[in-house]
């Protein structure tokens, strides 16, 4: 069977637009395959990332990372971490492992493979090439409402009405 299909389009310029600022990551470079401890199969573990100069009025985070290139019609949600306080800056190499101690309230809901976790980059062997988008949404609100068995798609609908600004970096996989 044939995993032959249009590239995706880029998800984030389907939605209304927010404002933008920056994310760095000492491990994710934007437009550049993934290291391997971004790979389900190699490290799984999430990437560091760093951002700032987030719109005022920015009550809190949430971060996520999705691949709109899996061979589903609703692409493939690979974290999805709500509630960061707004004085959050930053997160550390491995804070999407399950069970992690996160700031404030924070929490993670599930990832599409099932875990309440980060998961790598694990496309099918074969396929196009895969675009990770780790994006940082400011959320003008202290909780977007919703709790950890909330789905991705819930997060995101949420995230419509109350995303101030995103800063998006993409790193891509092929295996």
């Amino acid at each position: 069977m044939s995993l032959d299909r249009p590239v995706s389009p880029d998800p984030y310029t389907l939605l209304p637009v927010v404002a933008s600022f920056p994310v760095t990551s000492e491990d994710v470079t934007d437009g550049r395959p993934l290291k391997d401890d971004q790979v389900a199969a190699l490290g799984n573990t999430s990437p560091q990332l760093s951002w700032s100069g987030a719109p005022e009025g920015t009550k809190s985070y949430v971060v996520t990372c999705f691949d709109p290139d899996a061979p589903t019609p609703s692409g493939f949600w690979h974290w999805v971490l709500v509630d960061l306080p707004a004085d959050t800056t930053s997160l550390d190499s491995g804070a999407g492992a399950e069970g992690a101690v996160l700031p404030g309230n924070a929490f993670m809901c599930r990832n599409d493979g099932g875990p309440k976790a980060f998961m790598g980059a694990a496309p099918p062997q074969g396929d196009q090439v895969h675009r990770y988008y780790f994006v940082v949404h400011a959320v003008g609100e202290e909780t977007l409402g919703v709790d950890s068995d909330a789905s991705a798609a819930v997060v995101s609908f949420n995230l419509a009405f109350k995303t101030l600004g995103r800063a998006i970096l993409t790193g891509t996989y092929q295996h």
